[in-house]
């Protein structure tokens, strides 16, 4: 509880102190430094506004504390009754708070790139990816985030080999950054005749957008080819060089992108999903160095790591990572994500919270 004090008297010290900076002439007169401000005090407001709760109950506390002593047996059962309201408030309030400070993931609230694509199943793990993208989509509409598509290659029976899209809004990263990994899928495919189940799956990869700040490409360490982009079935749907494919030498990390209108956009998105991904290299370098808490227990976000299946003829959900089984395949399938995603964010703060005290 004492350390807990400490640092949210830390907090409210720099909250006073923005607060105080913002209304200096020589901040409001400039609006980057004034952004950065207000922003940092949005940050720092509910765990300041839950510490002003917090001093209130304790002080609750200790005024019914010293109604106890007093000699009217009436006045000493309302206080006992208060103090004991007051520290179940207290209690919660404290959990609340725990969470509050955990330590925030500095990507969190960056827009996010989705790579998805078909992998184990031939034609019917093209499909699901397919159907994995608009499960996607639906669900970034419900959160009114904006949709970008990037990358495309489309496959003959439907669904992609491989899709690629942006997503921007509020904390996208928060709330996606665990969908990375092999979605099984278990159905019954259309071509098959038989009515016999197969095992499917599609890979999906979240990677939160990359700012040139964040990531420094050298361009001498990038091979930029263009050509004529060129629809299904190969008929050119361009007649100028506008398709563009960008390798990253050190990683190997090759993209196209042909479904800008133009060269310059195609080289545009290429170089943002490039950037993106050697920016996910560097993050889980890092995360491999400090066994970070992402990668011992909710996943590593390895493409290869099964983490959920979908199984349609009993209309279920699993993820293995966290032992969540939902009767509600037909909803999820449909964007409401919102159950898998809580549970996973609350299993982390879950986990942080652990590892914190363990620290003290």
């Amino acid at each position: 509880m004492d350390k807990m004090i400490d640092r949210l008297e830390v907090i409210k010290a720099r909250y006073n102190e923005i607060n105080e900076l913002l209304m200096d002439s020589n901040i409001t007169s400039d609006i980057e430094e004034m952004t950065k401000l207000n922003k940092e005090l949005s940050n720092l407001e509910p765990s300041f506004l839950a510490y002003k709760k917090l001093l209130e109950i304790l002080e609750g506390i200790k005024q019914a504390e010293e109604l106890l002593n007093e000699d009217d047996q009436e006045i000493v059962e309302m206080a006992q009754m208060e103090k004991a309201d007051l520290e179940a408030k207290q209690e919660a309030l404290i959990e609340e708070i725990e969470v509050l400070l955990i330590p925030k993931d500095p990507n969190d609230e960056k827009n996010v790139i989705v790579e998805i694509r078909g992998a184990a199943g031939g034609d019917e793990a093209n499909i699901f990816a397919g159907d994995l993208y608009r499960m996607y989509v639906r669900y970034a509409e419900a959160q009114g985030w904006k949709i970008e598509t990037l990358e495309v290659n489309e496959a003959e029976a439907g669904g992609f080999s491989l899709i690629s899209f942006m997503l921007k809004g509020n904390l996208v990263y928060s709330k996606l950054k665990f969908e990375s990994g092999a979605h099984r899928v278990q159905r019954v495919p259309k071509t098959e005749s038989q009515g016999r189940i197969h095992t499917s799956t599609a890979t999906v990869l979240v990677m939160p957008e990359a700012e040139e700040v964040d990531v420094q490409i050298n361009a001498n360490d990038l091979k930029i080819d263009t050509y004529r982009s060129s629809g299904a079935g190969g008929q050119s749907v361009n007649t100028t060089d506008s398709a563009v494919r960008i390798t990253h030498l050190p990683t190997n990390t090759v993209v196209t992108c042909q479904d800008g209108r133009s060269q310059h956009e195609n080289k545009e998105q290429a170089m943002k999903i490039i950037r993106a991904k050697v920016y996910e290299n560097i993050m889980s370098q890092q995360e491999e160095k400090e066994g970070a808490i992402r990668k011992q227990t909710i996943g590593s976000g390895d493409r290869a790591e099964k983490i959920r299946t979908y199984n349609y003829p009993q209309n279920r959900v699993t993820d293995h990572r966290i032992n969540l089984t939902l009767q509600a395949l037909d909803r999820i399938m449909d964007g409401k994500l919102d159950e898998i995603l809580d549970a996973l964010i609350a299993h982390e703060q879950k986990l942080k919270l652990a590892g914190e005290s363990n620290e003290h």
